[in-house]
């Protein structure tokens, strides 16, 4: 599997157009799991507040390594990762955070970054959470008020 890993959004007013942080929360959907079970109560639940860069040109969900260590997220494959700027690499894959952006909430692999220290928000969560950017504004906003709309044939 090959992911993108930031964009080559046109620059406007110093920044790339389209980008611009959110803070969402994240947790360990296993722990989560456990919860649903009665076997872990809710308050036991790793789960955090964190920045995160939204960029649309980016395909996945990218977490900074120290998150995934304190969540003690579940490791996956490694995938081969293509950055903005053309580098190559491999990253280790973090499986099943669940994320809550503005009121919804879904659950992604993502890709594991040594380096960073915020996430990086990508087109698959966005469209599975159905959020729509708004670029001139920096901000994210539902296309539907009453949740997640999707249009199918």
């Amino acid at each position: 599997m090959r992911a993108v890993v930031g964009s080559n959004n046109r620059v406007v007013g110093g920044k790339p157009a389209g980008r611009f942080s959110v803070e969402f929360e994240i947790a360990n959907n296993d722990d989560l799991a456990l919860v649903r079970r009665g076997v872990l109560p809710a308050d036991q639940v790793r789960r955090q507040t964190i920045s995160g860069v939204v960029d649309p040109g980016a395909a996945m969900l990218v977490l900074p390594k120290t998150i995934v260590k304190e969540l003690g997220l579940r490791l996956g494959r490694k995938i081969r990762v293509r950055y903005a700027d053309g580098r190559r690499a491999q990253r280790q894959e973090a499986k099943e955070v669940h994320v809550e952006l503005l009121g919804r909430d879904a659950t992604f692999d993502a890709l594991i970054e040594p380096k960073r220290d915020t996430a990086l928000i990508g087109a698959i969560v966005l469209e599975a959470l159905d959020l729509l950017v708004d670029s001139r504004r920096s901000r994210l906003i539902p296309r539907d008020p009453e949740g997640p709309f999707y249009e199918i044939e």
